[in-house]
Formats: structure tokens, sequence, C-alpha cells
């Protein structure tokens, strides 16, 4: 299969999760929100969340990014209720490797972002893609510096 062929496999998926975003519900006093932008593009991020015995227990996202960065927070965001930092990271980091290295696929429950693997080739939008995990990231550090300095 080419690589032309293996981007048209992929992009009707690519937009079937961009236009179905999970998450989106805005929550009332998160302990948390955080806004990430890529400055190649312009793509944002806006996390919030609440935390309890350090795992996600509310989420939402509001995600204003190419078709690229909506799949991979669309991925990312039905995956979050019930992680924690530690999952959340190698996400991230898995994540980042399979664009930047040709690493594997992230673990379950964020296998699925996979369909991402034909956006190695594209670096201008490997920042966009990871928003919605680096967003995840920050605002977990910060509820848990919050909670270590009694904040």
């Amino acid at each position: 299969m080419s690589d032309s062929d293996l981007i048209k496999l992929y992009s009707g998926r690519i937009l079937a999760l961009a236009a179905d975003m999970p998450m989106t519900d805005p929550l009332a006093a998160p302990q948390v929100t955080v806004k990430k932008r890529s400055p190649l593009c312009g793509s944002t991020v806006t996390v919030s969340l609440d935390l309890e015995d350090g795992r996600i227990v509310r989420y939402s996202q509001d995600v204003k990014a190419c078709a690229l960065g909506q799949a991979s927070a669309a991925v990312s965001g039905a995956a979050m209720t019930g992680r924690d930092m530690t999952e959340v990271r190698v996400a991230r980091d898995q994540l980042r490797a399979m664009l930047k290295a040709d690493g594997p696929v992230p673990d379950a429950p964020f296998e699925a972002l996979e369909v991402l693997t034909p956006a190695r080739e594209f670096k201008n939008r490997h920042a966009s893609i990871l928003l919605a995990l680096d967003a995840t990231v920050d605002a977990m550090e910060q509820v848990g510096a919050s909670e270590l300095t009694g904040g």
C-alpha cells in the first residue's frame, strides 16, 4: 500500500473522530482548567478536570484544532475517565514517540491513536496532535502540586 493509499484509508476515520468529539460538556467548578496552544498552527485545547485519589473522575475538553488534533483529542478524551497521572504521561510519551521516532502505537486504552500514524510525515501537525494529552498532563500536575501545598 502506498503512502497516499494509507492516508486515504485513514482520512475517513480521522474525520469521523473529529466530528464526534466526546467529553465536551463544561464542568461546573472544576479543580483545574488548562489551555494549551500550538504556536505553529494556532490550534488550542482547553481541558478541565477533577481528580479523586489521583484518578480523573470528571473531564471536559474544548477543542479548536485541525482534524488531526481533533481526532487525537477525541480518542484521548474518550479514554480519560479513570486514568491516573502515569497512564496519561505514558500515553502522551508513546504518542510523541509514535509520531516523531516511528515508535509503536500507544497502549490501551489509547490504542485508537494508531489512526494518526500517517501524520508522522506531517511534522507541522505534531504539536496539535499532542495538545489534548499535553494539556491533561499539565492539569493533573497542577492539581497534584496544589494538593501537596495544601492549596
